[in-house]
């Protein structure tokens, strides 16, 4: 697909992601069932938990993509990467703000250090090291690989947050979808959430592949200046 041709899907994607955030927000105020100990207060877990799953896939796939440069060293698998990256520091700096706001509802404090909120800070910390990494050294390529093992490692945190509440004892709530014996949700309840987890994705790709444009301009500019200098 053309530069031209990623903007536009890329465009295309984050305004049907925004349109489905408005219906699906309106679901959560109009149509879905209250939370009977929570209130109205449970309805941010429609904000919290799509912006966490969301991360952990940005996340993944930088690190997939970091990996995949490692052995290739396609710069292209580079720009999916870091445009990756920056998609899952957003939406996991919404899941980091939300989830303290609905923490102070149900446990009375805004922060814990319980494993699963520790570790999920960690990984935002490694992300945000990612971006450290890449421009601490004068040579752009050993930074872009400093960073792609920043990311693999990053990635490994992401089941550990998933199974923390499983193995420690934990204020968070266990899963109640990812579950063996299937989901513990209402109805309604179950099909808002994953309709929200859809609308975050397809904004996560749309922010993706924008931002995955910029980074192939960006390489043909920095190219070309190359040759120039060369020639």
């Amino acid at each position: 697909m053309s530069g031209n041709g990623l903007r536009k899907g890329g465009v295309a994607l984050t305004v049907l992601g925004l349109i489905g955030l408005l219906a699906v927000y309106w679901l959560a105020f109009f149509w879905v069932s209250t939370e009977i100990r929570q209130g109205v207060a449970q309805r941010i877990f429609y904000v919290h938990v799509p912006a966490a799953w969301t991360a952990f896939l940005a996340f993944g796939i930088a690190a997939l993509t970091s990996a995949m440069y490692l052995w290739l060293r396609d710069e292209r698998l580079d720009r999916a990467a870091v445009s990756a990256a920056e998609g899952g520091m957003v939406f996991g700096t919404i899941m980091l703000i939300t989830g303290p706001l609905w923490g102070k509802i149900a446990w009375g404090t805004y922060w814990n250090w319980e494993p699963r909120l520790t570790l999920t800070l960690l990984l935002w910390f490694i992300f945000l090291g990612y971006f450290m990494v890449r421009s601490a050294t004068d040579n752009p390529e050993k930074g872009k690989r400093f960073a792609a093992v920043v990311a693999i490692v990053g990635a490994l945190d992401i089941p550990f947050i998933h199974l923390s509440v499983v193995w420690f004892r934990s204020l968070h709530p266990e899963p109640v979808v990812l579950k063996p014996e299937g989901p513990s949700l209402p109805g309604d309840m179950l099909i808002l959430l994953l309709a929200s987890v859809a609308v975050f994705q397809i904004l996560f790709f749309g922010l993706f592949l924008f931002r995955y444009s910029i980074e192939n301009v960006r390489g043909e500019v920095e190219s070309r200046a190359r040759e120039a200098t060369v020639a």
